[in-house]
Order: structure tokens, then C-alpha cells, then sequence
């Protein structure tokens, strides 16, 4: 792009309107269902602990620092806690990662809680959401183990881990010798490469009941195996949305997010305080519900058939 060019939008007018439609169409969704609209804010007093996110710091002389959101979940929990019900909010996250084809570091994400409903539940309405914004391709649904037994012969909840370092390595890992023993790493490392690298042909689908090790703030059901209630949807490779029946027991999260803390140590990566207020909350009752996070401009790419993110964000190139 030229000098001259460069403060043109990276998206063109088509696109843009499109844009405005499909933000309109997700309103008038969950509008029609009951689903209340909040609003919360970017710049919070905590970091994301998730080890797979690195999060934007905001400093001030006068102040002390602050962190751009990765998610609302937190904030939005707080509401559910304060007994809101059935909320979702459209907003924009920042997540520090190089920008690609299919991300930026700055990007808008749709997030949803529903009360009473199980992941399953919060599956079939994403489906319903879908139809409403035109998406007209069926959509499967597979378990994390059967999708995993089928790609890689392996079966997530039992194989040991040295099975799972030698499938790894096989397929070209090059761990350090200490992550070898990582469990939550190696099934990373089968998700992404034994998984989502060969299902592009698979089209839209669901994936549902993860290994614990891959629990985030997921529910366990308890079984012969135990798995994480959560489910992650799939399109053409790309994944879209990421949902949960969620924890509500506030001992557990804390643990959740030290355990977390701990594996950011163990990789010197820095270490954020834990959001005491998304605890108290969960202290004071938090009702029994599922959520999901879907990526907006991933989904708009692929309704618009786009090549890259930037083509349906206004600025997608700055």
C-alpha cells in the first residue's frame, strides 16, 4: 500500500456494511430470546492468568498499571453473580500475539452466559445463531476422544504420557526435555498438530468433552473417563468459539487460576495477580450456567468468503 493510500480502511465499503448488519442480526438474536446486553469495561486492574494469553499493559505515571481485556468473562460473571440472568455482550479484546491471516491483536468478540444450561444446550443455540446470520452448512459434533482416536490412535483420557511425548516427536516436536513430561502440553500438541491441522476438508463442526488437563474454567463430569464439559467450534480449520459449563464453586476457580499462575512461573512468564472481586463474586453465588466466546470477525470472514480478518475490519492493517 502506498503513502497516499495508507489511511484508507483495510475493508472495503461492501464489507463494512455487511459488517453492520451482522452486528445487527446478533442483536436482534439474543434480543428476541430475552438476552440482556451488558456492557463492561476494556482497561482492568488484573491480567489474563492463562498461560496461552499474554495480555496488554497500560501505565501511567500516576497510577499504577492496568491491563487491556482479553475476554469479559470475568466481568460478566460478576453480573451473573449480581443476578443479571441471560446476558451477552459484543466488544473488543486484545490479546499480544503476531497479527495473521486470522487473528489481530486487537479484535471483536461476541460472549454469552446462559442460566440453567448445560454445554450442550449452549451448543444447539450457537447453531440457532448461526442460521440466523446466514450460515447455512451443517455442522457436526464429535468428542474431543473420538476425533483424537480417529487422527492420531491415540486416546486422550488414557494414553500415558510417554505415549503422547512419542507422538509428539514423531510428528516433528521440539519440546525442551522438561515438556516431554507436560501433559497439558503433549494434548496441546494433539489438539493443534494430530487434530486441527488435518480436518480442514471436515468443514463446520463441533468438538465437545475435553481431557481434564484442557479443563480451563470448565465443569468436570465425573465418569470412567471424567471429562471437561467444554466444546470448541470448528470452521474450515478456523476455530470460532470456545464455550464452557462453567464453574461456580469459588475454592475451585482460585485453585484453577493458581495452578495457572504456577505454570506461567514454571515458563518465566510474567505473573498476575488473581481478580479477588471475580471471586468474591463466585463466593457470593454464582448460578449454575454455561457461556462462549465466539471470535466476530472470524465468523464474519467466512460468511463474506474473505481471505484474511483485515478485509472485514475497518482497520485491520494498523
Amino acid at each position: 500500500m502506498s503513502e497516499a493510500s495508507a489511511w484508507r480502511p483495510s475493508a472495503g465499503l461492501a464489507a463494512i456494511r455487511r459488517r453492520a448488519e451482522f452486528l445487527a442480526q446478533i442483536r436482534h438474536f439474543f434480543g428476541a430470546r430475552g438476552v440482556l446486553e451488558v456492557d463492561t469495561p476494556i482497561l482492568l486492574p488484573t491480567a489474563s492468568t492463562d498461560p496461552a494469553l499474554s495480555s496488554f499493559r497500560v501505565t501511567a505515571a500516576e497510577r499504577s498499571e492496568r491491563f487491556l481485556q482479553t475476554s469479559p468473562e470475568f466481568a460478566m460473571k460478576r453480573l451473573l453473580a449480581a443476578g443479571c440472568g441471560d446476558i451477552y455482550q459484543v466488544c473488543h479484546v486484545f490479546r499480544r500475539e503476531d497479527p495473521s491471516r486470522i487473528h489481530l491483536e486487537e479484535f471483536s468478540l461476541l460472549e454469552w452466559y446462559r442460566v440453567g444450561f448445560d454445554h450442550h444446550r449452549l451448543m444447539d443455540e450457537l447453531v440457532d445463531l448461526l442460521d440466523a446470520v446466514g450460515f447455512e452448512r451443517a455442522i457436526a459434533r464429535y468428542s474431543f476422544a473420538e476425533l483424537c482416536m480417529r487422527w492420531t490412535g491415540l486416546d486422550p483420557h488414557r494414553a500415558s504420557t510417554s505415549e503422547l511425548a512419542a507422538f509428539a516427536r514423531t510428528e516433528g516436536a521440539r519440546f525442551e526435555t522438561a515438556d516431554y513430561a507436560d501433559r497439558a502440553m503433549l494434548l496441546d500438541f494433539v489438539f493443534g498438530i494430530g487434530i486441527l491441522s488435518r480436518v480442514s476438508e471436515m468443514g463446520a463442526f463441533f468438538i465437545y468433552d475435553f481431557p481434564t488437563e484442557h479443563l480451563a474454567y470448565a465443569r468436570i463430569r465425573a465418569g470412567d473417563p471424567p471429562v471437561a464439559e467444554r466444546f470448541e467450534l470448528v470452521i474450515d480449520g478456523i476455530e470460532i468459539a470456545n464455550g464452557f459449563q462453567e464453574v461456580v464453586d469459588a475454592p475451585e476457580q482460585r485453585a484453577r487460576q493458581l495452578r495457572e499462575i504456577a505454570r506461567r512461573r514454571a515458563y518465566g512468564l510474567p505473573e498476575p495477580m488473581l481478580d479477588e472481586a471475580l471471586l468474591a463474586a463466585l463466593e457470593s453465588g454464582l448460578p449454575r450456567c454455561a457461556g462462549v466466546a465466539l471470535g466476530v470477525d472470524r465468523l464474519l470472514m467466512i460468511l463474506t468468503a474473505s481471505e484474511k480478518i483485515a478485509d472485514v475490519v475497518a482497520f485491520g492493517c494498523n
